[in-house]
């Protein structure tokens, strides 16, 4: 009863933000432009768009790491290597790690309350498909494994795990101390890049992120025509 109660309250304040996201231009002309600058794949760009905000720069900058991992399954790098740049490595990489936990925390917990259907129309099934082998494979120890594993989507990760049994807190100090070592290497490595380099680096890291998508992709595929050619011999 309590957790039909939490689905519909989580459903009500989407609802509500849906609604203001489509009725408030300035509300999606913002959001818009926040997706924008990540879809750009331009470290600069979102370096320069971070900055632009002056004293706020770190809010804002938690704020698109958030959105990037709940809203907009893009590359989490850019953010990283950004912050990296304006505040310093090691700054850079505190601010990093704690706005991925916090996308990591909403991503469970939206799954936890709204429960497997609806979550796989939102984050989409092929993406929980690629993680949910690991699951199985793992177990109890799956969430520290795919979160030491760059090529695992850490949103699905987030998500699928709060389709699961497993308890908040081990599922938030697993993802801790595994999302720990790459954000502070790509908090290192990009303070470090300049000019061509970076651009080089960066590339490689989108066509990576894009290969995860590919793979999600061909598993949405795959299962389609299984499914078409179950239907035919059925």
């Amino acid at each position: 009863m309590k957790r039909n109660y939490i689905k519909w309250y989580v459903l009500a304040v989407l609802a509500v933000l849906a609604v203001v996201y489509f009725t408030v231009p300035a509300v999606r002309n913002y959001v818009g432009q926040m997706a924008g600058v990540l879809a750009s794949a331009d470290v600069g760009a979102v370096a320069d768009y971070i900055r632009s905000y002056g004293a706020t720069a770190a809010v804002i900058s938690f704020a698109l790491m958030v959105f990037s991992s709940v809203v907009a399954p893009l590359p989490a790098f850019l953010i990283t290597f950004a912050n990296a740049a304006i505040f310093g490595w090691w700054q850079g990489a505190i601010l990093s790690w704690s706005s991925a936990m916090a996308g990591a925390a909403l991503c469970f917990f939206l799954a936890r309350s709204l429960g497997r259907d609806m979550v796989e129309k939102y984050a989409g099934k092929g993406a929980l498909a690629s993680v949910e082998s690991y699951f199985k494979k793992y177990g109890r120890n799956t969430i520290l494994i795919c979160r030491l594993l760059p090529f695992v989507s850490f949103d699905a990760v987030s998500y699928f795990a709060g389709l699961t049994p497993i308890g908040f807190w081990a599922f938030f100090w697993a993802t801790g101390v595994g999302q720990l070592p790459a954000t502070v290497v790509y908090s290192y490595v990009g303070g470090m890049l300049t000019g061509g380099v970076k651009y080089v680096v960066t590339a490689l890291l989108c066509i990576f992120a894009l290969s995860i998508m590919a793979a999600i992709a061909k598993s949405i595929y795959n299962e389609r025509q299984a499914k078409k050619t179950d239907e035919e011999n059925s």
